[in-house]
């Protein structure tokens, strides 16, 4: 398998263009003493503009080849550079101090990252991603747009989200076939929900957009929900409903 079909498999495309580079270090704006999470670091490119300011970077990448490079560039730091997949590695670090997490993420598998990253909440300061511009519209949706899905609704519980700008194909040695986005997610101060109640917020969501063509009581038709009390159109279709809605509904049953 040649190196650029390697790379496709593991959905690498890295980003190359100096200028996007710079308005990312300008976007997360490193600074003094931060420890930075960078998921898929490829050959450093972002990893470069995040050193200095006495800040320490741990990097996770699933090609081996990728961390030999890292741990050869900055052999004289005190960095870390982890060989492994992200989805499956053990991330309790991240529950020990904050981080700053970033990364150019597989845009294959970017959605489940950024959820499993839900887990770990507490250790988040607050994350930075470049991800396809379609996913990125769906995490910074809203009742009020078309983007507006389960996904949007279970980070919005835990993030103030925001897209910062987009980034074309020609930015990247390999161009994908998608627009880009750079994006930017904050935890809130107060979680509308408990960190430990995701899972069955996660589900009634899940169970709300089921069936898409169906109103909210249809799809929790197994719930008893009092929708007058909650103010709630129970014709209303889940992407209608705020994430403000879906709190109150989840409240109310408490899974």
């Amino acid at each position: 398998m040649s190196d650029r079909s390697h790379r496709r498999k593991l959905g690498q495309n890295y980003l190359v263009d100096p200028v996007i580079l710079f308005e990312i270090e300008r976007a997360i704006n490193p600074q003094k003493n931060n420890l930075f999470f960078e998921i898929g670091p490829g050959t450093g490119a972002l990893t470069d503009h995040l050193m200095g300011q006495n800040t320490r970077v741990i990097a996770m990448d699933l090609d081996e080849k990728n961390i030999i490079t890292l741990s050869e560039k900055y052999a004289d730091d005190e960095h870390e550079f982890i060989h492994g997949d992200v989805l499956k590695a053990p991330l309790e670090f991240l529950h020990k101090t904050k981080h700053r997490v970033v990364g150019n993420l597989p845009y294959n598998i970017s959605t489940q990252i950024i959820i499993k990253l839900i887990n770990f909440f507490d250790g988040i300061e607050d994350m930075h991603f470049l991800v396809q511009k379609e996913v990125a519209q769906r995490i910074c949706g809203s009742n009020k747009s078309k983007d507006w899905g389960r996904l949007g609704v279970k980070i919005a519980a835990f993030f103030e989200t925001a897209i910062l700008f987009d980034v074309p194909p020609e930015s990247f040695d390999i161009k994908p076939k998608v627009q880009s986005s750079f994006i930017r997610l904050i935890p809130r101060v107060n979680p509308l929900i408990a960190l430990n109640k995701f899972m069955g917020f996660s589900n009634l969501v899940d169970q709300s957009f089921a069936n898409k063509r169906k109103g909210i009581k249809n799809n929790l038709k197994k719930l008893e929900i009092n929708y007058e009390k909650l103010h709630i159109n129970p014709l209303a279709r889940a992407e209608e409903l705020s994430i403000e809605d879906f709190i109150a509904v989840f409240q109310s049953i408490d899974i």
